[in-house]
């Protein structure tokens, strides 16, 4: 079927050849046919050009009726805007939002004239407070020191890295460049789940190898943890954090199956698993079930690494089991040096809607609960937080650092850096630029020596727009992004900060048991480290 699907994408170009060929022959016989043969013989010589560039995966896959799309992109203010999809509309990024990206991945022109186009006055509009004394930043390598006090080889990290999509999910050549990208750019790229594929290895950039429930990389015949096997992955100079999955925003607590059918001799490999049998993620780990269990896991993996930074991330579900966490590190002294919250908002190849919709908590109440629970417990220095969401744009990582984050990644700003249009074919495997999909004709489109380089070109503007917007404050670096440089519109007229919605709580305030604002310390009454069930029905 693969190979019927291939031929009838270019279906186009061999009737433009044939019909050159035929209008050759009647121009021999008749000079009628000249104009025929002009047409004709050009529209070919597109075609074939098509074929052979690199820029445009679009073009490749769809030679010649790919320039349709492009024509549509010229007209779109007398035809899409109107009639199509709006500059703002996010479904779910908007246009405005992609167009960024691709400008930034692509080195070109990424100002706009004539001023904003959001409605400024409309509750939930944001923004941040600038200084009549800028500051000028000339270094934009933003990084921050990842690893606590029991970390023997801390990793110096970029605050904006690649976050987890796995080969599977992604095809051979889109993690060829997204790992070449963070090679070439000094950043980091989270395998995901699904292990580390001969493609992760290729390209020589730093890597977070993810470990979920299903330890791909890392288990032995049925399915568990096999400490030896992460040994020697783990130890791989190329690997610099072991990243525990525990949920992820788009799907939380679903597991997931691979089909057989679908299992290629690469993934095989990449996930240890055999051919030709189901490869199954359970809903949660084996390897523990409490609280002290999982502090027990980071030290065995940190232990086994080498000394390597081990962190964890999840999605916000039920607040008291989080606090589980934190109480078993008090009694522990076991702390994880690093935790990466991941917002609902974020993105899957495929997840249930019900899940997508109205699973988990978004990034921002997520973020700014874990950010303020470690302080509670005056473990917010031992321990750097990590946000992932739809963070594409330099507004979004000065808000993510202003509300506790140390770093943020992200996945669908790379994944359109590398070409992705937001077909949203992912679980189809008809991806039309070749980045979401097995099928190897297809994601022949995606010409890594040409993406790779856009990779970097995207992480790189965007931290320099980062800066700029830090110096405009005021700051001489973004970790220095504070609630209250953040304001809000509630409605008309009316107009809040950070401070006031998204304020950082006191040091050490659950422990002294003193504060009660927003529920904090109700919750964490009735966690415990011993286990993640309840006291009670509360959550």
């Amino acid at each position: 079927m693969n190979v019927i699907s291939h031929y009838i994408r270019y279906t186009t170009l061999t009737a433009v050849l044939a019909l050159t060929l035929v209008s050759a022959v009647g121009f021999v016989w008749s000079n009628w046919a000249i104009l025929p043969f002009l047409i004709f013989g050009a529209l070919s010589l597109v075609g074939l050009a098509d074929l052979r560039q690199t820029n445009h995966a679009i073009l490749r896959n769809y030679p010649i009726l790919g320039h349709l799309r492009f024509f549509l992109e010229m007209i779109r203010p007398e035809i899409r805007q109107y009639f199509v999809e709006a500059d703002d509309d996010e479904v779910p990024f908007s246009r405005d939002a992609r167009a960024i990206v691709y400008q930034r991945a692509k080195n070109v022109e990424d100002k706009r004239p004539f001023g904003t186009k959001m409605r400024v006055y409309d509750g939930g509009y944001q923004w941040l407070t600038h200084s009549v004394r800028p500051k000028k930043i000339s270094d934009y390598d933003f990084r921050v020191s990842i690893g606590g006090p029991d970390c023997k080889q801390p990793y110096k990290a970029s605050i904006y890295n690649i976050s987890a999509m796995s080969f599977g999910a992604l095809s051979a050549n889109a993690i060829r460049a997204l790992n070449m990208g963070a090679k070439a750019g000094g950043f980091a790229h989270d395998t995901g789940e699904g292990g580390i594929s001969r493609y992760h290895r290729e390209g020589g950039g730093d890597l977070i190898y993810e470990i979920g429930s299903g330890y791909f990389g890392c288990r032995d015949a049925q399915g568990n943890f096999d400490p030896e096997k992460f040994r020697e992955v783990a130890l791989d100079p190329q690997v610099k954090m072991v990243e525990i999955k525990l949920s992820q925003g788009a799907k939380p607590g679903q597991g997931g199956v691979l089909p057989a059918r679908k299992i290629t001799p690469e993934i095989a490999e990449a996930r240890g698993v055999p051919m030709g049998v189901d490869c199954v993620s359970p809903a949660s780990h084996s390897a523990f079930s409490t609280p002290l269990e999982l502090m027990d896991f980071i030290t065995t993996l940190r232990d086994l690494s080498g000394g390597k930074p081990v962190g964890m991330k999840l999605c916000i579900g039920h607040r008291r089991e989080f606090m589980c966490m934190v109480r078993a590190m008090l009694e522990t002294g076991v702390t994880p040096d690093f935790i990466v919250i991941d917002g609902k908002e974020g993105g899957t190849g495929a997840a249930p809607l019900e899940f997508a919709n109205h699973m988990g908590m978004p990034l921002v109440e997520g973020l700014t609960f874990a950010h303020n629970t470690l302080r509670g417990v005056g473990l917010r220095d031992r321990i750097k937080l990590g946000a992932s969401g739809k963070l594409i744009h330099a507004f979004d990582i000065a808000k993510a650092l202003a509300l506790g984050a140390d770093w943020a990644n992200s996945a669908r700003g790379f994944m359109f850096a590398v070409g992705c249009i937001q077909a949203q074919a992912c679980h189809t495997n008809h991806c039309p630029t070749g980045v979401t999909t097995q099928d190897k004709l297809r994601q022949k489109a995606l010409v890594v020596a040409d993406k790779y380089l856009r990779v970097a070109n995207f992480h790189r503007n965007t931290l320099k727009a980062l800066g700029d917007m830090a110096g405009a404050a005021g700051l001489t670096h973004p970790s220095n992004f504070l609630p209250r440089h953040l304001l809000m519109r509630e409605n008309d007229r009316d107009m809040v900060t950070g401070d006031d919605v998204y304020p950082y709580m006191p040091e050490g305030f659950l422990l002294r048991e003193d504060d009660d604002r927003f529920g904090y310390l109700m919750r964490w009454r009735r966690s415990a480290a011993k286990s993640f069930e309840p006291f009670d029905d509360g959550v």
